[in-house]
């Protein structure tokens, strides 16, 4: 088997809207932390210097949105209404959704914006198959090469409600993109909200997720360096994070290649 990662990686050096923060105590900071807390806690005095070199482990520190890096969004971030009731939140969702056959649909040659059941269609005719229920659907936008810049937040292509239903309707319930959001850029949204005056452009293939459950991988990477579209498997199991609205992916692409 060969393994693809197609994750984006938490960096703290790059560009993001949040705030993200890393900070890395230093294994012999570690020590002098542990004797501190030691002497705090359990009222044990412990000489740090005793240990080889001095250093114990590092300890790193981050704050960030469970929105950073790859993620998967669950029903409860799309709302507080969901089709039968409350909608669930990432810890709540059942795992077998998440280690699924996966289909890489190719929508590089679509502008940014809200991408149509046309450019679905065409991607799937491209590729001479049809999502089945429960395959994982990922899209490759070509996004996922400004990763790391402010562009990545602005330029990028989303689906419109229709084209996402079109993928729920056939069963699928974890739908991914190399792109910051499933929905087109903010900017496209309320610049065409403006225009029209429809709210129903805004946050369209989220707020589906209000009427039919399903999940989103944002912020997925390397879709490029899959060599077959079909016929291997996406495993991308959410951490549990009690309650949460989302949850940091680890998301691999498993190909069998005997």
């Amino acid at each position: 088997m060969r393994f693809v990662d197609l994750s984006t990686p938490i960096d703290a050096r790059g560009w993001e809207p949040e705030p993200l923060t890393h900070t890395v105590l230093s294994p012999a900071e570690g020590a002098v932390h542990m004797a501190e807390e030691m002497r705090e806690h359990f009222g044990i005095e412990f000489d740090p210097a005793v240990l080889p070199d001095g250093e114990l482990l590092s300890i790193d520190t981050l704050t960030l949105t469970s929105h950073t890096g790859t993620h998967v969004d669950a029903p409860a971030h799309y709302g507080t209404r969901g089709p039968a009731g409350p909608p669930r939140t990432i810890d709540q969702l059942p795992l077998d959704w998440f280690h699924r056959p996966g289909v890489v649909l190719d929508l590089t040659c679509a502008p940014p914006g809200a991408a149509g059941e046309d450019v679905l269609r065409n991607a799937m005719a491209a590729i001479g198959y049809r999502p089945q229920p429960l395959d994982i659907v990922l899209l490759n936008t070509g996004a996922a090469k400004l990763a790391g810049t402010p562009e990545y937040f602005t330029e990028f292509t989303g689906l419109t409600r229709s084209a996402t239903r079109m993928l729920l309707d056939a069963g699928v319930r974890v739908i991914g993109t190399d792109a910051f959001s499933l929905d087109a850029p903010f900017t496209d949204m309320i610049t065409r909200y403006q225009e029209c005056g429809d709210p129903s452009v805004l946050w369209p293939a989220h707020f589906l997720g209000r009427e039919v459950e399903y999940c989103q991988i944002e912020r997925l990477a390397n879709l490029d360096a899959l060599t077959v579209a079909t016929g291997f498997t996406v495993s991308c199991f959410p951490v549990k994070i009690t309650g949460g609205g989302a949850g940091w992916a680890r998301a691999v692409a498993i190909i069998d290649e005997e």
